[in-house]
């Protein structure tokens, strides 16, 4: 059994981990830390019976792999004695997700805790890479929006199909997205019924978008990415503009997604027909409800040929996909597991 503790399991991305490894049959949960005193069941009542308690972060114990989900530079700053002490370390945060250390320091409006740390920690997409991620000792889960978007445009860049320098990208978050803080605006009465629009430019999801693309482009790649809340709790939806070279067909692209993925469990590539009858066409496109609770992504696209534009939608769960169970699976791979483990479960419907 791979013991595990996860640091940081009051909030949401750390209970969601919680979750799911409890049920996990390669993995013993040590331990899962909390500052306060109050049971788990007040933070999360679906624990309520499940004879799990928080510890205090002093009585966290050398264990095989440790979960941080914690805010932006503390687990860097936390992580290097567990590191030697001999465990292999997941973030769920931001801390070691960027390769340039100033832009970074700039990004976040701080110096980095441990920039030695960020050089051996590999980018947790595991589509992307896998064999590293196999390797490695630290890993960056990536962030939500960018897990989606860069999903969504790698065969397109890795292809050198697009225009890399005009890509835009709107960002479609639950609330969850934001954390378990208290802000006005993500309060029910503003939040219901209403979409909200937050760091409209330079969000920092970009920086990760463009570093993972440039890498796969062996080129700068420009990404003008926007995000606004809206009025569900958790999942995203990244909606993809980008230009073509050459004209391209929605088959075509959708043969080259189905080949770029092929053999990839979690990844859907919506490859429905469009119903040349319907007065309107959503079958072909992805549903956030379709991916909630579940590691999986869905995609899907079209192209406006009068226009030259490609559009790719991407689905996926905030915090699942987009956060903890990207972290199992990080977890399964770095000890030669089959990554499914734990982890091949489908959503519900209705959601």
């Amino acid at each position: 059994m791979i013991k595990v503790g996860i640091y940081g399991a009051s909030g949401y991305m750390g209970s969601e981990a919680l979750r799911i490894l409890l049920r996990h049959p390669g993995v013993s949960v040590e331990w899962a830390t909390s500052r306060s005193d109050t049971p788990i069941e007040y933070y999360h009542k679906n624990f309520y019976g499940r004879d799990v308690r928080f510890v205090k972060p002093e009585e966290a114990a050398p264990c095989d792999a440790v979960f941080f989900a914690l805010p932006t530079g503390l687990a860097a700053g936390l992580g290097k004695k567990f590191c030697e002490q001999g465990c292999k370390i997941i973030d769920f945060g931001a801390d070691f997700r960027l390769n340039n250390k100033e832009e970074w320091e700039r990004v976040y409006g701080r110096s980095h805790p441990d920039w030695a740390m960020s050089e051996n920690a590999v980018y947790g997409l595991v589509e992307l890479h896998r064999d590293e991620i196999r390797k490695s000792k630290i890993i960056a889960n990536p962030g939500c929006f960018s897990s989606s978007s860069i999903l969504a445009l790698a065969p397109l860049v890795k292809e050198g199909l697009i225009d890399a320098d005009k890509i835009i990208v709107d960002g479609l978050s639950g609330t969850v997205g934001a954390g378990d803080d208290l802000d006005p605006a993500l309060h029910h009465p503003e939040m219901h019924n209403n979409i909200l629009p937050y760091n409209v430019v330079d969000h920092r999801h970009s920086y990760e978008i463009e570093q993972e693309l440039s890498l796969l482009a062996a080129k700068k790649v420009t990404v003008n990415f926007s995000a606004c809340y809206i009025p569900i709790s958790r999942g995203v939806m990244t909606i993809n503009h980008a230009f073509p070279l050459k004209t391209v067909r929605r088959g075509d692209l959708l043969d080259l997604y189905k080949d770029f993925y092929a053999g990839e469990f979690f990844i859907k590539i919506i490859d429905l027909p469009k119903d040349k009858k319907a007065a309107w066409n959503y079958l072909p496109y992805p549903w956030i409800a379709a991916v909630s609770a579940t590691n999986f992504c869905h995609i899907g696209l079209d192209v406006d040929e009068g226009r030259n534009r490609i559009v790719v939608y991407s689905a996926l769960d905030s915090v699942v996909k987009g956060g903890a169970l990207v972290g199992i699976q990080n977890l399964n791979l770095m000890f030669g597991i089959d990554e499914k483990t734990g982890l091949d479960f489908y959503g519900i419907h209705p959601y």
